[in-house]
Formats: structure tokens, C-alpha cells, sequence
């Protein structure tokens, strides 16, 4: 403000040149904040790396998801941080390893067959997101609780429309087990139509008001496609039969219910281009697991497939589109693994050091740059799997666990089995067992195999008992 006491000799418009000169000065060498990007995660349900064109499937029909691998990055040595859904729904929000969040294996709508409970002292992505001014929704399947405290509206999200269970019985009716788990908000809902086609319409739903606000939005949009029942629309599997007429039924069933994911992310991905704001989105599409070899699903050349440890059961697709910071058609041969997701998010020009999370997570900003920065870390550290589950094979809630260091992986691949050693740099496929003949690496990695189950182990996996009145 002008006064007239301090510098007698200026007039108000000298004063106001000399405080603009002087603020110049001062933010020399500054840079503007960098705007904080709008956020699509997009999740495939049980997607192996073998469904996808752009990962090399002779029978694939994705020419969407194949078209935002040519825009944007290609992870070809991403995996799951867990081999099933729950898990590493759990580690994608919190940027923790799953066990670190109680998800240890399936939340199933029957409690005596559930093996995580959501801790409620984890924080979750939207809600750092939230404390920076965004919108946040999630479209589509929740699968980390039925009940508070564990829904998506008091786990972070403003808005929510979809699907609270595991998985549909049904694409049309959308029950569970003859329950409704359908919700907007806090409301039951009983709409018409595919899931898929109604989680795609609820999501160009919300990204036509979203992109109306001035602030930024992150969108969940979590499909429960491909998951078993395979259930493609009728015109879907005609269009899927023109492309590739002798591809036996079950996969071609389960081609035609990949194609019509891949059409309704395609609208998505359009309508950000329509409403003009594709270059200020960021837009991450992965898988929650490896593809159900039973059901159709491919995993190309890894071994085995949900819900194993071996590579076709983790190993899983990973696309980024960011424009002016990722290179078109570029590939990433770095090691990550879901945990990294939100770590990268939080290492954003936009966020830095207004929130972070957990350290399970490396940032592949680096990565995503073109940088080799952080080449070293990711080579190096111990990625580690912890699967509880039950059913005639595991019990009551027995566990199998995994670990990688470099290139030797370490798996037990049933509870109590003997662990198995892969070099997955020679033997990508996992056929030879390198337990008995690499006694050194084999001992070294159960060490460190063993010290992180004995942590896991520790961690609640079911909700509190209340209390007994006495």
C-alpha cells in the first residue's frame, strides 16, 4: 500500500512501479507452481499381460487400451502386490505393502471366508488428495468393505457409484449371492444394463461435472471386468468372431468381454478429448492380478496364473499417459510393482512436500521422465508377496509367500511347500528350480523371506471383536 510518509517524494504510481520492480527482484530465479494434474486410475479386474494387443496377444481386439500404450508409457516388468483382488486394491490406494494395510487376502461378503479388514488407521490416497483441493470419486468396485468404517464415502472419496463387493454373480442383475451391493453413495441402486457399460456411463457422468470445476479430480474406476462369469454382450462376441472366427468358445467368449472393457475405456478416454482436457490428465491403467488361465484369460508365456505367486499370477499390464512428461510409444524395462502408484503421485511437482506416503513405494517419476535416476533402487530393492487365504488347500487361513531381489525370486507356492528358486532373468517362465543348486542366493533370499513373514504375520486381519459385557 502506498504511504505517503515513508517516501514523500514518490507519487502512488512511482510507488506502485517500485513495489513491482522490487517483487521481481525478489522472485528471481522462480519458477510458477506447477499445476496440479487431474488423476483416472482405471483397474482391470483378473487382466493378464497376455489380453492386450499393445503386449503382443495374437488375438486380442483393444485397440483403446493399444492406442494409450503408443500415447504414453509401457511397463513390461510391472507386477500386482497381490496375486488377488482385495490386496492390492489396498496397497494401489495406500501406496503400503497389503499386510501393512490388514488386507491380506479376499474380502468375501461371508465373514467366516474374509481375510483382510482395511486397518482404520491407514490413509488412502483421495484423502491426501482431498487436503490438496481435488474431487474424488470412485466408479466401479470398492472390494475393501461393506461397512463403516470402511466404505468409500469415509475412506476418502466425495463420491462413489458401484459395486461395494467382490465379485457380480451376474452382469445384469448385479447380485451377490442374492444380495444388492450396488450403491450411489450411501443409497441402494438397481439400474438396468452390463456393469461395465454402467460404470462407463457413470464415469463420463462425473468427468462432465468434474471438468466444469475449477479444481482438479482423481477418478477410481475400478471395472469388475474380465472377472468370472464371463459375460459379454451378445454384439460384442459377433464383433469378436468377425475379427477372429477360429478362436475356440472360451476364448473367444472371454475376448469379446475384454473388447467391450476396452470400448467402454476407449469413451472414457474420448470424452477427456472432447471436453479438452486430455493434456491436463494423467491417466494410469493396470491390473489388480494376473489373468484366470480356467476362465479364458492369458498371461502369454509366464507360468500359471491367478491366484499363484509364480509370474503369470502377478505379473501384469501397466499403461501412463501424461502428456508433456511422459514420451509417446515409450517402454519401461524397470521393475515396479503396484505399491509405486501412489508414491509417484505424492513425488509430483504439484505435491512435493505437501504429503507423502508410506515408503513400500518407489516413485517412477524418474521413469515416467526418461530418467535412469532411479534405476539403482528399483534393481535393487526386495519386492515381497504375503497371500492368506482359505478353502480346502489353504484351511483356516493359512498363508504362501514370495519375495525378489534383482533377478532370483523365492516362492512356497503352497502353505508349507518348500520353497522354489527362479532366475527369472534366464528362466523368465519359471521351469527350472534353482533351490538345490544355488544354495547361496536360495539361503539368502529365505532369510529375508522369512524376516518380512515374520512382520506380516503380525498385523490384524479381521475387524475387533467387541467386547464382552460382563
Amino acid at each position: 500500500m502506498y504511504n505517503k510518509n515513508l517516501f514523500p517524494f514518490l507519487g502512488s504510481l512511482q510507488w506502485r512501479v517500485l513495489c513491482l520492480m522490487a517483487a521481481a527482484i525478489c522472485c528471481n530465479g522462480c519458477t510458477p507452481e506447477t499445476p496440479a494434474p487431474n488423476i483416472i486410475f482405471i483397474l482391470a479386474d483378473d487382466l493378464g499381460a497376455g489380453d492386450l494387443g499393445c503386449y503382443g496377444a495374437p488375438d486380442a481386439l483393444t485397440p483403446n487400451l493399444d492406442a494409450l500404450a503408443v500415447d504414453g508409457m509401457k511397463f513390461v516388468n510391472f507386477y500386482a502386490a497381490s496375486p488377488v483382488c482385495s490386496p492390492t486394491r489396498a496397497a494401489l490406494l495406500s501406496g503400503q505393502h497389503p499386510y501393512e494395510t490388514g488386507v491380506q487376502g479376499v474380502i468375501r461378503t461371508n465373514p467366516a471366508d474374509s481375510w483382510g479388514y482395511l486397518l482404520p488407521q491407514i490413509t488412502l490416497l483421495p484423502q491426501h488428495l482431498k487436503e490438496q483441493g481435488y474431487q474424488t470419486a470412485l466408479i466401479g468396485k470398492w472390494h475393501l468393505g461393506l461397512e463403516a468404517p470402511n466404505l468409500p464415502n469415509l475412506r476418502g472419496f466425495d463420491y462413489f457409484e458401484g459395486f461395494l463387493g467382490d465379485k457380480m454373480d451376474d452382469y445384469y442383475t448385479h447380485l451377490r449371492e442374492g444380495q444388492n451391493y450396488l450403491r450411489r453413495n450411501a443409497d441402494t441402486i438397481n439400474p438396468a444394463g452390463h456393469a461395465t457399460d454402467l460404470f462407463t456411463q457413470w464415469a463420463c457422468n462425473f468427468l462432465r461435472l468434474a471438468a466444469g470445476k475449477s479444481k482438479p479430480f482423481f477418478l477410481y474406476l475400478a471395472y469388475n471386468a474380465p472377472h468370472n462369469p464371463i459375460q459379454p454382450p451378445a454384439e460384442w462376441v459377433g464383433t469378436y468372431r468377425k475379427r477372429y472366427p477360429q478362436t475356440p468358445d472360451k476364448r473367444a467368449d472371454y475376448g469379446a468381454f475384454v473388447a467391450h472393457l476396452d470400448d467402454g475405456i476407449g469413451k472414457v478416454l474420448r470424452l477427456l478429448d472432447s471436453l479438452q482436457i486430455s493434456g491436463q490428465t494423467m491417466v494410469i491403467f493396470t491390473s489388480d492380478n494376473g489373468a484366470s488361465l480356467q476362465h479364458g484369460g492369458s498371461n502369454g508365456s509366464l507360468r500359471s496364473g491367478k491366484p499363484t505367486l509364480y509370474e503369470g499370477g502377478l505379473k501384469v499390464p501397466m499403461l501412463i499417459r501424461y502428456t508433456g512428461v511422459v514420451a509417446p510409444n515409450s517402454v519401461a524395462m524397470q521393475t515396479a510393482i503396484t505399491t509405486d502408484i501412489s508414491a509417484t503421485i505424492a513425488a509430483l511437482p504439484a505435491f512435493r512436500n505437501k504429503f507423502s506416503v508410506p515408503v513400500a513405494g518407489v516413485s517412477l517419476l524418474p521413469v515416467l521422465q526418461g530418467s535412469a535416476a532411479a534405476d539403482s533402487v528399483l534393481a535393487s530393492r526386495l519386492l515381497y508377496w504375503f497371500y492368506r487365504e482359505g478353502g480346502d488347500v489353504f484351511g483356516t487361513g493359512a498363508t504362501i509367500e514370495a519375495c525378489r531381489q534383482g533377478n532370483f525370486k523365492l516362492l512356497r507356492p503352497l502353505p508349507g511347500a518348500a520353497p522354489e528358486l527362479y532366475n527369472l532373468q534366464t528362466d523368465p517362465a519359471e521351469t527350472t528350480n534353482l533351490a538345490l543348486t544355488d544354495t547361496i542366493t536360495f539361503n539368502n533370499l529365505l532369510k529375508l523371506l522369512l524376516q518380512q513373514t515374520e512382520q506380516a504375520i503380525k498385523i490384524p486381519y479381521q475387524p475387533p471383536q467387541p467386547a464382552i459385557q460382563k
